[in-house]
């Protein structure tokens, strides 16, 4: 069952430490710096002698075909939605200079960051609930690390081959094909990354505009350094790094210990059906040999991303990615052996022998249902609160410069500054006047009309004047209520009260 390892290379040690095979990497000198290839292969080897380079064996079965599909489905958003047109624009689009987040049909502003901080919380809590129920599902079907190296590990199996292949391709003195291959793996990996990057910063710059100032070299500083840092780290992280970032940058690896249980859902090893270990033939009566399932064919070591030894019980490096599942299915299955002697369960369902029913029974448990019922109140109030906001804003500033002057006709008058932002699709009008003060008088500066239109999306900057007569109050500060009035073009009415003061000179 075992596939024969090449040479310098020794069988899966229990740690899971080193190579995906358990062997120390084999040594290479460095090279003349002048030869082709050689500072891409430097960089190999220097990562490779730091942590041991893994090369994950290709595993076909239920968990890997989830994971085409969710490294599918999370590209097509990610790399489709900068695209998308909404009411003719972007429908998504973080404006920095204008500082406005267009999200469909929805507009935010920086007042709106109250509703960041919401899914912030939602999406934190959400998470805990993942790990409580299933662990790291995040971690190895969604989180971006796993998803772009899934995708450079395809591209590296299509160009270099398998595992072994690719072991021995490493092995090999530099030839004219291996500097092919190596140069077509990075190229590929480099135009990946470089999308990448583009896309992402098509979230804050009109994409549709981006190619243009891209190949007229007009593209600004900061889109030029976050398209190249964005790109570059894609590059670095899923070709290189790959898992040492889940295994020593990622917090989540360390303290996802806290949030799970023995009832979670984890990959996890039966030791009770597959001890002892050993090799034997498909015919024999491994029982009457005293062995266990377990073949110890290594192979869910050979496919493990981060190199771990699942049966050695679940370790912190463990992305819950399931291809040992998969892997341990099929060598069940030749060996004409249950399968799910690695599967996802629960600790209680393991030592005690639960079946998949009273396993699942359990995952309603008193910390799941506090998560869910919290992530649910958050998302209804969430919702609600956007669908029931008031899309008019209104935010009066005094002029500090000038407390108050004297107009003709006996009059007092206090200027203000009126922030007015339409946070809806459609245009407004509006009318402004004042209360708290007897005879309190509205005007608009530098403007013959007094009603204020309102563009869609639109925030503007009004002069405002209050006029009161003198005798109305005495010296001193007053409080006045500033009040707008909007029609919609739905014929709905809007209205908005802000409280400020008005000064009286003695």
């Amino acid at each position: 069952m075992q596939q024969p390892e090449p040479s310098g290379r020794s069988k899966p040690k229990a740690s899971g430490s080193g190579d995906a095979d358990g062997g120390t990497p084999a040594w290479r000198p460095q090279q003349p710096a002048a030869r082709p290839g050689a500072a891409v292969e430097m960089l190999e080897q220097t990562l490779a002698e730091v942590r041991g380079k893994i090369y994950p064996r290709s595993v076909s079965g239920v968990f890997a075909r989830w994971r085409i599909v969710l490294v599918f489905l999370t590209q097509l958003v990610f790399y489709g939605l900068p695209w998308l047109q909404w009411n003719g624009r972007q429908a998504v689009l973080f404006d920095l200079g204008a500082r406005k987040f267009y999200l469909f049909g929805l507009v935010l502003w920086p007042q709106d960051v109250v509703y960041l901080a919401v899914l912030l919380v939602i999406s934190a809590l959400a998470l805990f609930l993942f790990t409580a129920v299933a662990g790291r599902l995040f971690c190895g079907y969604a989180c971006p690390q796993t998803v772009y190296t899934e995708i450079f590990m395809w591209i590296e199996r299509k160009v270099e081959g398998d595992r072994l292949a690719r072991i021995r391709l490493d092995e090999a003195s530099w030839t004219p094909r291996k500097l092919r291959l190596k140069l077509a793996k990075h190229a590929l990996w480099i135009l990946v990354a470089w999308w990448t990057g583009y896309s992402f910063i098509g979230y804050f710059a009109p994409i549709r505009g981006l190619g243009l100032d891209l190949l007229a070299l007009q593209l600004g500083p900061w889109q030029w350094f976050w398209m190249l840092f964005y790109g570059f780290a894609t590059w670095g992280n899923a070709g290189f790094m790959r898992e040492s970032v889940c295994k020593y940058m990622c917090p989540y690896a360390r303290f996802q210990s806290v949030m799970v249980d023995p009832d979670t859902f984890v990959v996890t090893y039966d030791k009770g059906r597959g001890e002892p270990r050993g090799g034997r033939s498909r015919k024999a009566d491994y029982k009457a040999a005293g062995l266990g399932d377990c073949v110890d064919c290594s192979l869910c070591v050979q496919v493990c991303p981060t190199g771990i030894d699942i049966r050695d019980g679940l370790q912190y490096m463990c992305i819950g990615c399931g291809a040992c599942i998969d892997a341990c299915d099929q060598v069940m299955g030749k060996m004409q052996y249950p399968a799910g002697l690695i599967r996802y369960a629960s600790q209680h369902a393991v030592e005690q022998g639960w079946p998949a029913r009273q396993a699942r029974a359990r995952l309603l448990r008193p910390r799941v249902l506090v998560y869910g019922g919290v992530i649910l109140a958050l998302a209804t109030a969430f919702v609600a609160t956007l669908a029931l906001r008031n899309p008019l804003r209104v935010d009066v500033i005094r002029d500090r410069g000038i407390l108050a002057r004297e107009a003709s006709g006996g009059l007092i008058e206090n200027v203000y500054r009126l922030q007015l932002i339409n946070t809806s699709g459609s245009a407004m009008v509006l009318q402004l006047q004042a209360t708290g003060l007897p005879g309190l008088d509205v005007h608009v500066e530098r403007q013959h009309d007094q009603e204020i239109a309102l563009e869609p999306y639109a925030n503007k900057l009004v002069p405002v004047v209050i006029r009161v007569p003198a005798e109305a109050a005495g010296p001193g500060s007053h409080p006045i209520v500033v009040q707008a009035r909007a029609h919609g073009a739905d014929g709905r009415v809007l209205a908005r009260d802000e409280a400020s003061s008005f000064y009286m000179p003695d």
